[in-house]
């Protein structure tokens, strides 16, 4: 069995097997309990108890269990469903007067086309078992499907739900189909009405349309994987322009296939946009949600993917005649200005004649408004005389008045004032001395003063007389 799409058989009514009598159980035990009988029946002082370990009671009954019930089918509901991060699932099994601890391993309930909930009845199969370590009794699920008439309805809500949560259905990632496809890739089966009718549809509509079909299941346990295959090896045709993915109608259990989460993701992944074409009308299954565009039966479908060639002659000789009628317009429009342009139009010696007095009218208003300007100018000459006349006497006594002032400050500052107040100044050569210890005896000096100046030789230096003393012989 392969995949949640898998219809699994199932009996019309669900029996238990009744434990066998001891005389008909394995060796072991029958071998242990015609050993008690046969102490029952021992005088008592040769009775030896028969002492059995725990490990070996839950190994006997471990295997009295999977011998007796190796496959049954339960009918129950679920409680206290957990699904574990290792990906098994653990939960009761339970009815009005009893419950059972279950596990479903990964490998199982990976096959499943619906997800268990507490309260769900659903109808199992698998076979019980002893976990001998805790002597716990419990039953290993290997298939599990929903009890009732919407048990299928119920699959088919909880994957919706989901691939709609994840974002596959919304708008944003349909595409356009391509106006006029060069190739077309079909998934179906190759024996049922549904391709027979695409091809004679597109045959009809357009001939010159390339088409391959790719041949898989389209109904039963293999049917998912064989989709998902056939759509992988169309995607490999590099030149396809689209696929349909369909089958004709049929009950649910027929289309369950394209309810198939693989067959979702996969027509997800396509790089191709997609045509879902499965049943008739008013069949909806996963596959049309996730796929770019639904169609109602195959042979929509493919009248869907091909425009007719019919209408494609109409088109373009619709083109045609917007296209003259446009080019007529501008032909009418074009002979219109032509023939404006044509009454405008004079003798060009005319023209030169016309545009040689306009050149005469233009050069003699330059030179009015020359003459104007230059009549301008001169009338503003004389008040820029009287202008500039004043600025530059103000300048000048502005510039007077600055020197005068620079004159006093340097007379202020100049050495021959301080030489009017009693100081003199003493020089030898061109060296003007200001310390005693430049001077040594017999050195020539000159002492200048404020008027004339006095020549002398220095007889003694005496460098430690000090400004207060100076002050006091002053």
């Amino acid at each position: 069995m392969e995949g949640v799409a898998a219809i699994i058989p199932k009996p019309t009514t669900v029996s238990i097997p009744v434990v066998r009598a001891p005389a008909q159980v394995p060796y072991e035990d029958e071998a242990f309990l015609n050993e008690l009988d046969r102490a029952e029946e021992m005088p008592e002082k040769s009775k030896e108890p028969k002492v059995l370990s725990v490990s070996d009671l839950n190994r006997y009954i471990k295997e009295l269990l999977e011998g007796q019930f190796a496959t049954i089918w339960l009918k129950a509901e679920i409680s206290n469903f957990k699904s574990h991060t290792s990906g098994h699932f653990y939960f009761s099994l339970k009815d009005s007067r009893a419950q059972i601890s279950a596990v479903m391993f990964r490998g199982h309930n990976s096959q499943l086309r619906f997800r268990p909930e507490d309260g769900m009845e659903v109808l199992v199969r698998g076979k019980v078992t002893v976990y001998e370590p805790r002597g716990n009794y419990q039953m290993f699920c290997e298939m599990m499907e929903p009890v009732g008439a919407g048990a299928l309805q119920k699959a088919f809500e909880q994957l919706k739900a989901k691939l709609q949560k994840e974002g596959l259905f919304d708008e944003s990632r349909k595409r356009q189909l391509p106006a006029l496809p060069r190739h077309i890739a079909i998934v179906t089966s190759p024996t049922g009405a549904a391709i027979r009718d695409m091809l004679n549809v597109l045959g009809r509509r357009f001939k010159g349309a390339h088409v391959t079909v790719i041949p898989c299941k389209v109904q039963g346990d293999a049917a998912p994987g064989e989709i998902v295959e056939a759509i992988k090896l169309a995607q490999q045709l590099k030149d396809i322009d689209v696929m349909i993915v369909g089958r004709g109608g049929g009950s649910i259990e027929d289309l369950w296939a394209f309810n198939d989460e693989r067959v979702a993701r996969a027509i997800a992944a396509t790089r191709v946009p997609v045509i879902s074409a499965v049943g008739h009308e008013v069949d909806f299954t996963i596959a049309d949600f996730v796929a770019d565009l639904r169609a109602p039966t195959p042979s929509a479908a493919a009248e869907l993917v091909v425009r007719n060639a019919a209408d494609l002659v109409d088109r373009l000789r619709g083109f045609e005649r917007s296209i003259k009628l446009a080019l007529a317009r501008r032909l009418g429009f074009s002979r219109e200005q032509l023939g404006y342009l044509t009454k405008r139009l004079v003798d060009p010696q005319r023209k030169i004649q016309d545009a040689s007095i306009r050149a005469d009218e233009l050069l003699q208003r330059l030179e009015l408004a020359t003459i104007r300007a230059l009549n301008d100018r001169k009338r503003q000459i004389p008040i820029l005389s009287m202008r500039l006349r004043s600025n530059i006497q103000n300048s000048l006594v502005r510039k007077k008045d600055a020197l005068i002032k620079n004159m006093a400050v340097l007379d202020s500052l100049s050495p021959l004032k301080v030489l009017d107040r009693g100081f003199s100044m003493v020089v030898m050569g061109e060296k003007i001395i200001t310390e005693a210890k430049d001077l040594k005896p017999n050195d020539a000096i000159t002492i200048r003063m404020s008027s004339g100046s006095v020549e002398a030789v220095v007889t003694k230096t005496n460098s430690e007389i000090s400004k207060a003393k100076l002050g006091e012989d002053e």
